[in-house]
């Protein structure tokens, strides 16, 4: 009998013991598992197709279908805005200038800056409205400046994509309205991305929040940026938004910090939510886990080489942009170094030409290759001044 009390005693104080046990300790068995860490098979899963690329080197730290032909929607304006940068740059425009709206151009459907035919507005306020608005009409408008017409400014936009090696590209207007045999890639955006950064000015415009057209006028137009990564993610400064029912949400984006710049492209996300987070998190990925080690900075002198027969003899050669090289944290920068490698060169040289390659080495290893663009135009020297040239060898 005693056995048999002593037995129900020590179950009933067994309920007891766990009637009274703290919720915390159940709360603690049942408690989610920590979110894993973000890894590079984490990144954009729910994109058609993504790429994270170093801006200054172009290595390439993340991709995913990144080659596939996709319809980019007004991502194009990337390469519009490249052509509007480089004639800038070579003089063939200047900001002040004056670019007429045509009809055509006023007819453009999409998103606009709702240009009338006739009006008339600065280059200057053409960039804000393509960088902000992603103005279809602004686009045209520029296109028909520089080239005359659409479809001859969009040779120049296929001839510059061969150029630049993009093999999975192919325009068919200016601004990303949908269309036939319109495609690229991300890979292709991230390059195009990359060469439109080399013109640093670009971001003046692709970073700005919100700015105004027409201020002073009686129809002032607010614009707010597309791109709501510029406002909300630290170090964001563009570059450029997209979407159509074909191309669903696209995005090309730049951020910078720590002097590392980064660009993340992602293509055929299912909504602006998603398109956000997945970018921020690629960026966020790339500050977490690289750095760069810098070679030359912008305006470096990084030699001199001799022209051939040209007005000029020899040729400075200025870093236009930033040269680095991208290493995982913590990395060895010792026995980093590089070399130029400067093919004779013979007059004429155009700016913006690549006439040579700057190698970065680490012990015997290549790092990377950089092409070597010229910095100023050579012409090629008249008969009178060869041959006082080579008078003077002679003394």
């Amino acid at each position: 009998m005693k056995s048999i009390r002593q037995r129900l005693f020590i179950a009933l104080s067994a309920v007891m013991l766990l009637t009274m046990m703290p919720a915390a300790v159940f709360a603690e068995e049942q408690a989610p598992a920590k979110p894993e860490a973000v890894t590079q098979a984490s990144l954009a899963p729910s994109s058609r197709s993504a790429i994270l690329m170093d801006a200054d080197s172009g290595t390439i730290i993340f991709e995913k279908n990144s080659h596939d032909r996709l319809p980019p929607a007004s991502i194009t304006k990337v390469m519009t805005m490249l052509l509007i940068m480089e004639a800038l740059d070579e003089g063939v425009i200047k900001l002040t200038d004056k670019v007429p709206t045509s009809e055509y151009a006023a007819s453009m459907g999409g998103s606009q800056i709702f240009l009338e035919p006739g009006e008339e507005m600065s280059v200057d306020e053409m960039l804000k409205g393509i960088a902000l608005a992603s103005g279809n009409d602004a686009s045209v408008a520029m296109a028909e400046k520089l080239a005359g017409t659409e479809a001859e400014f969009v040779n120049m936009m296929n001839k510059r994509a061969e150029e630049l090696g993009l093999k999975n590209t192919h325009f068919a207007n200016c601004n990303g309205l949908p269309v036939a045999n319109h495609y690229t890639s991300a890979h292709d955006i991230a390059v195009m991305s990359r060469e439109l950064l080399k013109h640093p000015e670009i971001t003046k415009y692709t970073g700005l929040y919100q700015d105004h057209l027409r201020k002073d006028s009686e129809k002032p137009f607010w614009l707010v940026n597309t791109n709501k990564l510029v406002r909300f993610y630290n170090g964001a400064d563009g570059l450029k938004t997209g979407f159509t029912t074909e191309a669903k949400f696209c995005l090309t984006a730049t951020a910078r910090r720590d002097g590392l710049r980064v660009v993340a492209v992602v293509m055929g996300e299912p909504n602006t939510k998603t398109r956000n987070a997945e970018v921020s998190q690629m960026l966020d990925y790339s500050f977490a886990q690289y750095m760069n080690h810098s070679i030359f900075k912008k305006g470096d002198v990084m030699g001199t080489v001799k022209v051939e027969k040209g007005d000029l003899p020899e040729l400075k050669l200025t870093a236009k942009h930033n040269y680095s090289v991208l290493l995982k944290k913590g990395s060895s920068v010792k026995d980093i170094r590089y070399e130029l490698q400067m093919p004779k060169l013979k007059a004429p040289i155009k700016i913006n030409e690549p006439i040579g390659k700057l190698i970065v080495y680490q012990g015997d290893q290549v790092l990377t290759e950089f092409d070597v663009d010229a910095p100023a135009t050579i012409e090629r020297a008249g008969w009178w001044k060869l041959f006082k040239r080579a008078c003077g060898s002679l003394f």
